[in-house]
């Protein structure tokens, strides 16, 4: 059976929930309750995004810096700490997990990324720690109940970054593969049920190394998902790092190269590899979906001025949909990819009005996805992606003629 096949469930004739880094709506992200909260909301998959801390434990942050999704900043034991290092060519200031072990991660607490947004999910501000992977596949396997299968989504992050560039607060390499972690990780845990698992990556030769070397090597096999950054402006990391440091691509990205238009180079865009082509290429070697930015997917319009959706006094609907599709999805599909767009939030601010001045929710965004031919999606509701889901199938459905 192939990846789709195994992952697919009858009563939901293979449509998916992915609970974006657990149910980040209602719980600060990347916290066991976050997690918790999206499995009892239906979601079928959980999301934790992987990076690593000094001792070479895979936890569960948006991002190895750690100052917007902590309270680090409060903890006088650890400003030495602060610094400033470039990630995927990106400066930052602030704390990173790889100079912290696990013990010491654990003595820091979650809270709201993103709290002018989310006022609500203050109230949990200081209340959960810092997950393993280890931990979130055990939640997994008690919440798992009456037969019901839950399964993780988990993205390495920046693995270029931890395998090749970053160093740590004393200068030396990180040298961690994020990719073998994570695989030893699922063997330790016997946690490697194909229909269980899905791996992301916003990089290509992560998840070809992944494919063609370390499951392998370790007797598994659960399908890959390549993500995609927005197709006109963003660009692979790893091709930006191997492409101008005289990596061997040929070695690295096998037939890629000759898939790209124009080949690989430092400033190869994201659009670049959603082609035909490429796409099918991907399904052929490595692939078994693709997670569109949504942005790109259905692409939108300012819409000034902004408008008062939801009636709370505030303008925050900003965006109109164009009514244009990008061919990726055509292609994805017909190529036998999963498609797997991200990422649907229920604010304001997140929403878009339709070409005809009607304002989607984000249950009618949920549904037209799955109307476009999208298996799933990540969501941070995910009891409002489940909803889109009973919907759709429920209208969607012919009764027999009478």
């Amino acid at each position: 059976m192939s990846a789709p096949d195994r992952n697919r469930r009858p009563d939901h004739q293979g449509l998916i929930v992915i609970g974006h880094r657990g149910a980040s709506g209602y719980r600060p992200e990347h916290t066991l309750e976050s997690y918790r909260l999206a499995i009892r909301q239906g979601a079928d998959f959980i999301e934790p995004d992987l990076v690593a801390t000094r001792d070479g434990v895979l936890v569960a942050r948006h991002e190895n810096e750690i100052s917007g999704t902590t309270d680090v900043a409060t903890h006088p034991e650890f400003a030495s700490r602060r610094t400033t290092k470039t990630i995927d060519g990106i400066t930052q200031t602030g704390w990173f997990t790889e100079d912290f072990t696990l013990a010491e991660l654990k003595t820091l607490r979650a809270k709201e990324r993103i709290p002018a947004i989310r006022p609500d999910n203050t109230r949990f501000d200081g209340m959960y720690t810092i997950p393993t992977l280890a931990e979130v596949i055990a939640l997994v396997k008690r919440e798992a109940r009456n037969g019901r299968k839950v399964g993780i989504y988990p993205e390495t992050k920046h693995p270029t970054y931890f395998a090749r560039e970053g160093r740590r607060l004393d200068g030396r390499p990180i040298g961690i593969s994020l990719g073998a972690k994570l695989v030893e990780t699922l063997v330790a845990e016997g946690f490697t049920d194909p229909s269980r698992i899905y791996v992301q990556s916003f990089e290509f030769e992560n998840l070809i190394e992944l494919k063609k070397k370390l499951m392998p090597a370790a007797g598994i096999d659960v399908p890959l998902v390549q993500l995609y950054d927005d197709l006109n402006e963003a660009r692979p990391y790893d091709v930006v790092y191997n492409t101008t440091h005289g990596a061997d691509l040929a070695a690295l990205y096998a037939g890629l190269s000759g898939k790209v238009e124009g080949g690989l180079t430092a400033t190869t865009r994201y659009g670049a590899f959603a082609t035909e082509s490429v796409l099918q290429w991907m399904k052929a070697n490595y692939a078994s979906g693709v997670g569109p930015w949504k942005g790109s997917l259905l692409p939108r319009q300012p819409l000034a001025p902004p408008r008062d959706a939801n009636g709370d006094g505030k303008a925050e609907l900003a965006g109109q949909g164009t009514g244009l599709v990008h061919p990726m999805l055509g292609w994805a599909l017909k190529a036998g990819l999963q498609v797997h767009p991200y990422t649907l939030r229920a604010e304001e601010t997140f929403l878009a009005q339709t070409q005809g001045g009607i304002t989607q929710s984000v249950v009618a965004e949920a549904m037209q996805l799955y109307g476009l031919g999208a298996q799933g999606f990540f969501i941070d509701q995910p009891d409002q992606g489940v909803l889109a889901r009973d919907l759709f199938l429920e209208l969607s459905r012919v009764d027999p003629e009478r």
